[in-house]
């Protein structure tokens, strides 16, 4: 039996870590990846191959205090329809680009609140996406809805456009938790969108919610779960608050006495996590659920899930392309970030090239880190036979390095000739762990809590 005193003794209650949608993190990228990176890039994707792509809106009509996303208010459409006049020309660029016969594997608008968008508008991008890159007979179009930014003729344009997931954030349905992070949502306006999105034939719904929020309490964070799965959600994601006020100056609106200690977050995700497996959802890695039909828990038990920016995946695709301002797209060689501030973007598109400022190219230490830690994050284990397989280091080599890190947590991991594995009661230090493969240089200032 693991206690909190010896998970607070490796540091769970004080260390701040990445999350690990990357490896190297953000931080680490540089202004050596430029657009010729970019571009070249997408022409060495193989003909006839899968792409998936984010479609990034930067846009809200409120901003939310708890969040860090790079966001900007507008009360006025006319910023978003010149952005998306950016957005339209940037995927023509793309589909240009492309290699003959690529097609699309995901496709994922997010923000921001990609639902500020107009009907119209919607059905202007979604035409533009498909020119760029045609879905594929299985693709899969998410979107980011928020229910207080969604009405019918919006819904159906995305449904006549393909979505076929869509995403809600629900944060906490507390009216003084709420009032305090600044985003009203009540549970009926929810309820409502979700009913609307059904009926649309949207099969598939995902739902965020927040544990470590001001004035949170384990009998609040159960109301909240309660009436979340009243609404039967296929994914549900449970982030930790992350509170980075000297990052994001909006929550310095939050007031920080009223924040849950680490010890006490640990027991609110522990309150929901419990919630979730006792009413049948599958644990995905450290912080998702999903049902046992999702495409999560099929890609979890056939040892395929995978991991990028936006959480766990079951996406197949190599490619991950990132469309508008500060968008990260992943590929085989490495990571490249668009201009983050929209005006820079906007620029450069306009004068007929990418905007990537900055990125990292893989080395074959990060490629072997990177599966690692991703091995870690989603299936707890770390199979000595595929890495040696499909990465040039030896058997002995291998252990060498998962020594290290069962050594740096004593008698808490699993470690053999088979690999490394971390038991139930010590996934709370997943991070941790993980962050012992990392050999950048760790940034304490950029990451959020441990727990």
């Amino acid at each position: 039996m693991i206690t909190k005193k010896q998970l607070g003794k490796l540091g769970l209650f004080d260390a701040k870590v990445p999350r690990y949608t990357s490896y190297p993190t953000s931080p680490h990228f540089s202004a050596d990846v430029g657009p010729g990176d970019f571009t070249s890039w997408i022409r060495a994707i193989p003909s006839g191959g899968e792409i998936s792509l984010y479609i990034h809106v930067p846009f809200c009509r409120r901003l939310c205090w708890f969040c860090a996303c790079r966001t900007q208010g507008t009360q006025s459409d006319k910023p978003v329809a010149a952005y998306l006049e950016t957005l339209k020309t940037e995927l023509a660029m793309l589909g240009r680009t492309l290699p003959e016969g690529v097609t699309l594997s995901r496709l994922h608008w997010g923000g921001g609140t990609p639902t500020l968008l107009t009907a119209p508008m919607m059905t202007e991008l979604a035409g533009a996406i498909r020119d760029a890159v045609p879905f594929g007979p299985a693709t899969e179009f998410s979107v980011e809805i928020d229910p207080n930014e969604i009405d019918a003729a919006r819904l159906d344009a995305l449904a006549a456009a393909g979505m076929n997931r869509a995403s809600i954030g629900v944060q906490d349905f507390d009216d003084q938790i709420q009032q305090t992070i600044g985003r009203i949502q009540g549970y009926d306006i929810t309820r409502d969108a979700v009913n609307e999105i059904r009926a649309r034939g949207v099969g598939s719904l995902n739902a965020d919610i927040l544990y470590g929020l001001p004035h949170q309490s384990k009998a609040r964070i159960t109301e909240s779960v309660q009436k979340l799965l009243s609404l039967n959600p296929d994914r549900v994601a449970l982030y930790g608050y992350a509170h980075v006020p000297w990052m994001a100056k909006r929550q310095q609106l939050i007031p920080s006495d009223a924040l849950p200690t680490p010890e006490e977050r640990l027991e609110l995700f522990d309150t929901a996590r419990r919630l979730f497996m006792w009413d049948g959802y599958a644990e995905i890695g450290i912080d998702h659920f999903a049902t046992q039909t999702d495409g999560l828990t099929v890609a979890l038990n056939a040892g395929k899930l995978r991991r990028n920016f936006q959480g766990y995946t079951d996406d197949t695709a190599e490619v991950l392309v990132g469309i508008g301002a500060s968008s990260i797209s992943r590929f085989p060689q490495g990571y490249a970030q668009n201009a983050p501030a929209t005006g820079a973007h906007t620029a450069a598109i306009r004068e007929g090239r990418f905007s990537t400022t900055r990125g990292h190219v893989f080395t074959s230490d990060d490629r072997l880190r990177a599966r690692l830690i991703e091995a870690l994050m989603c299936d707890f284990r770390i199979d000595a036979a595929e890495i040696c397989q499909n990465f040039k280091i030896s058997p002995k080599e291998l252990h060498s390095l998962l020594k290290r890190t069962a050594d740096a947590f004593p008698k808490m991991l699993d470690l053999s000739s088979d690999g490394l594995f971390v038991p139930q009661e010590v996934r709370p230090l997943t991070r941790l762990i993980a962050r012992s493969f990392d050999a950048y240089e760790l940034s304490k200032a950029g990451h959020s809590s441990a727990i």
